[in-house]
């Protein structure tokens, strides 16, 4: 029986009430919300859109990141019959406040991080002054579900009926309402959005839903599935796997906010992830990754020939061959989900060799995401798949795709109104895309119309059979093949992205492409872009039309030089390679960097500057760096070339989870109260003042205190700690000193390399102390922490970083205020006094009444305050008491 609207969909979250739905990281916390919690949370935040006078058919701007909280204001907005327009987190204000004129919103949704004060909120056309209920954060929604009447009705009574929806909703919903509408970015234009019904969703659903059938039987044995997605909600693909597919399965989703192929295969991993879901630009990227760790590790050459001998093996023969990528992503994960752009065929066949399937799916946002599917398991090499059923298709004269049905959107929303789409006789959606069909009946891309070359002999030119052939090329990163002017004729003209090297490289490559190619698309002009990486959209898909303007205006700047080749233009000069670097420097950072377009410029960054940097480096440019490396940089063209260099040798330190499990904790149990705790009441009797501050706090904080001995400090604060906090503490130490006792060097004497790890074993299993590195590899070390904290374990931490020589206490590291904002946790301060005397007399036994442990009272600090402020703030807390 067809569904009615999707809040059918959404009364599936009763059936995997306790199931995970949404696993997320905020700071470097894990995050889970069941099916349960996250209905509780939606049905709420619907009562407060109607206490708002939200009604059916008023718009609500949906603006922030992948979160659990975006999907309840979704949910929300769907359950009360308002409609959604999200937009996506990184739109520019000027285009939030288009989009919020153009809709008339009444409501804005968005994450404190991306809109916060009333200056920007005067940007997107609201006046918190005058109207202060306009405005509604995503971070609070949590909040508004503690104990609410759905919750406490569906204990009591299990699932509500729909009727309860309904009563939710001033009219019943049907499959002609609208549920969403999806602007276009856009720079100067006016944006237009593109209208999607109830009906538009759910025809793509409904043949998913009935093929999905067949293989529940087989599901039970991977239950739960879980699903990692790095594509934005706010992207229609993103909302078809992420928000519309998983309550089918009951699956969880996994929302991954690094775009490092080495976090993204340890997220994999760690969730146990069945899949992931992914823009085909991720997947190149994660592809690359893969590569340069096996250069890196010296496997190259082992690797090419397994990858060569896996063409004609079975799928789990070739899961076997490269079982060692396969215990890298986990054995429970096994297929890739593609979407939002072609997926090249290197790529595809890449990771179907490793003995994975490889799904990929082919739409746009005028049909609701989804026009044809590749089927995980019978897939045809270089196709989108098969038509879904209920729509029908037809390739046009000039190959175009067409495609009708109750998928294809009827409407655009335009200066403030609802219009009509254009389509053809009949009700045919032209897609501007180009298409063929085998003798299968699968589908295949060719390319986008408006993109297609033609010749002065009439010869259709498609720039992805150009960009195929210069991908292959070792010193090719990425491409795009452009049109270009030349004697009234359009010519191709290949702008790359280089891994290294010069112009030389780029014309070799150039060259060896064209030999794979028919004469007449043969690539006479190229050219070096001349930024690290290409403007793109949201999705990662590179802006032709902005690329392409600009190698027009090189294209004048060499006729005016008198030259006649693109590719003579000096390109690569000083400055204009680090462009987009600048830029990122200048927006975190505002003008404290200067003109950071200069490569020779001095960036002038604190420590956790650089830590901030190197995360918006990374995630911006989808690159892994060598924080080590990082850490020497000092320049914005050293950053430039570190860029250019991502396959040097990343620090590792080793992070000892081992050590939280329960038989160590036992051990350890047994041997601090054994040994550690009577020797410290017997050589250092110390005074325990203010444990009264720690009565009425729950669950893990974060420790900070003064620094004075390694020896002693540890078991000091031991002892001044209850019970509960004492058994479950993790220790930050110094990441080289231990990584120094784990691998002593080779030029040691062989009695003192021993020495010394067995201290390592000693003291990382007697104290539970994991590396706080002071030169690099915070990142790491701060998720270990999150970790712990997850699995109710306190974090102690020296922020000085040093022992004090003198008893002197030492200025706080900035990284201390970076670890308490991301925890969320409560701090205790704690100030160890009297331990200096003994240290520097060279004393183990201490005065009576000589040593006093001192504890402050915990502080927290709102969200968003600036961890500089944090770490002056503790420094001053903990030199006070």
């Amino acid at each position: 029986m067809p569904r009615q609207n999707l809040l059918s969909l959404f009364q599936e979250f009763h059936n995997y009430a306790n199931d995970i739905a949404v696993i997320q990281h905020r700071g470097y916390r894990r995050e889970v919300w069941s099916y349960h919690e996250l209905a509780g949370t939606a049905v709420e935040c619907a009562l407060e859109l109607k206490r708002r006078g939200i009604r059916t058919g008023d718009r609500v701007l949906l603006w922030g990141p992948n979160s659990a909280q975006w999907m309840v204001a979704f949910w929300a907005c769907i359950i009360r019959g308002a409609v959604v327009v999200p937009i996506d987190q990184g739109a520019t204000p000027d285009f939030a406040a288009r989009v919020a004129r153009d809709a008339a919103v009444k409501l804005v949704i968005a994450a404190r991080a991306t809109i916060s004060g009333s200056e920007k909120l005067r940007c997107i056309g609201m006046d918190p002054a005058v109207d202060a209920t306009s405005f509604l954060t995503l971070d609070d929604l949590a909040r508004v579900a503690q104990h609410t009447q759905f919750q406490r009705s569906s204990r009591a009574a299990g699932a509500p009926h729909a009727k309860y929806y309904e009563e939710l909703s001033d009219e019943p919903l049907t499959r002609k309402h609208v549920a969403e509408i999806l602007f276009t970015s856009g720079t100067t234009a006016e944006p237009r959005g593109v209208v999607l019904t109830h009906g538009n969703f759910l025809a793509n659903l409904e043949p998913l839903e009935q093929g999905i059938g067949a293989y529940r039987k087989y599901e039970r044995w991977f239950h739960p599935l879980r699903f990692v997605t790095l594509v934005p909600l706010s992207h229609v693909f993103g909302q078809f796997m992420g928000l519309f597919v998983p309550p089918l399965l009951g699956a969880a989703v996994v929302f991954e906010t690094s775009a490092k192929p080495s976090e993204i295969i340890s997220g994999v991993k760690r969730e146990r992830a069945t899949a992931l879901i992914a823009v085909p630009r991720m997947l190149d990227v994660l592809r690359a990754g893969l590569l340069r760790d096996l250069e890196t590790g010296g496997q190259s050459k082992w690797f090419a020939q397994k990858l060569a001998a896996a063409t004609e093996r079975k799928f789990l023969h070739r899961a076997w061959i490269f079982r060692r990528i396969h215990r890298r992503f986990g054995w429970k994960f096994w297929a890739f989900i593609s979407g939002g752009a072609a997926l090249s065929g290197e790529t595809e066949e890449f990771f179907k060799r490793l003995g994975y399937a490889v799904v990929q799916g082919y739409g746009m946002t005028e049909t609701a995401s989804l026009i044809s599917v590749n089927h995980p398991f019978r897939a045809t090499p270089g196709s989108i798949g098969k038509v879904l059923p209920g729509r029908e298709f037809r390739l046009g004269d000039d190959s175009e795709i067409l495609v009708r049905g109750e998928n294809v959107s009827a409407n655009y929303w335009e200066q403030g109104e609802l219009r009509q789409a254009t389509l053809e006789n009949g009700g045919w959606l032209r897609t501007g895309d180009i298409g063929e069909l085998d003798a299968e009946g699968n589908l295949k891309f060719r390319g986008r119309k408006k993109n297609v070359i033609v010749t002065s002999a009439g010869l259709n030119i498609y720039p992805e059979d150009l960009e195929t052939a210069l991908r292959r090329q070792a010193a090719v990163r990425d491409c795009v093949v452009v049109a270009i002017e030349r004697k009234g004729n359009a010519e191709p003209c290949a702008v790359l992205l280089l891994n290294s090297g010069d112009e030389s490289s780029a014309r070799q490559a150039v060259g060896s492409a064209n030999a794979t190619l028919a004469e007449y698309q043969q690539m006479r002009d190229w050219l070096v872009w001349p930024e690290f990486d290409f403007p793109r959209s949201p999705t990662g898909k590179p802006r032709i039309a902005l690329i392409s303007a600009r190698v027009t205006e090189l294209q004048n700047e060499s006729r005016g030089r008198g030259k006649a080749q693109i590719a003579q233009s000096r390109l690569g000069a000083a400055g204009e390679g680090s462009q987009g670097i600048g830029e990122v420097v200048l927006e975190k950072f505002g003008s404290a960097s200067g003109n950071s377009d200069q490569l020779e410029h001095e960036l002038n960054l604190t420590s956790l500057d650089r830590v901030e940097l190197l995360s918006a480096l990374e995630d911006k440019f989808h690159v892994e760096l060598n924080e080590v490396a990082f850490a020497g940089a000092r320049t914005v063209g050293d950053v430039e070339r570190l860029l250019r260099q991502p396959a040097a040798q990343r620090a590792s330190y080793t992070y000892p989870r081992w050590t939280q499990r329960a038989p160590v904790l036992w051990i350890r149990l047994a041997v601090y109260y054994a040994l550690v705790w009577p020797a410290t009441q017997i050589l250092g009797h110390p005074k325990i003042a203010g444990r009264e501050n720690l009565r009425g706090v729950h669950g893990p904080v974060l420790i900070v205190s003064n620094h004075i001995t390694r020896r002693v400090d540890i078991g000091l604060i031991l002892a001044a700690l209850p019970g509960g906090y004492r058994h479950r503490l993790a220790t930050a130490m110094g990441g080289e000193t231990l990584q120094n006792m784990r691998r002593p060097p080779a030029d040691w004497f062989f009695a003192k390399r021993c020495t010394y790890q067995i201290g390592y074993w000693l003291v990382t299993a007697l104290f539970n102390v994991f590396p706080l590195p002071q030169r690099s590899n915070f990142r790491a070390s701060f998720r270990f922490a999150g970790e712990s904290v997850d699995r109710g374990y306190s974090i102690l931490v020296f922020p000085e970083g040093e022992v004090s020589n003198d008893g002197t206490m030492a200025a706080f590291q900035s990284g201390i205020g970076l670890l308490a904002e991301n925890l969320a946790i409560p701090i205790i301060p704690m100030r160890l006094d009297g331990v200096s005397q003994m240290k520097r007399e060279h004393r183990r036994l201490a005065r009576p009444g000589e040593l006093t442990v001192r504890i402050g009272a915990p502080v927290t600090f709102s969200p968003g305050t600036p961890p500089e402020k944090i770490t002056t703030e503790l420094e001053y807390l903990v030199r006070k008491l």
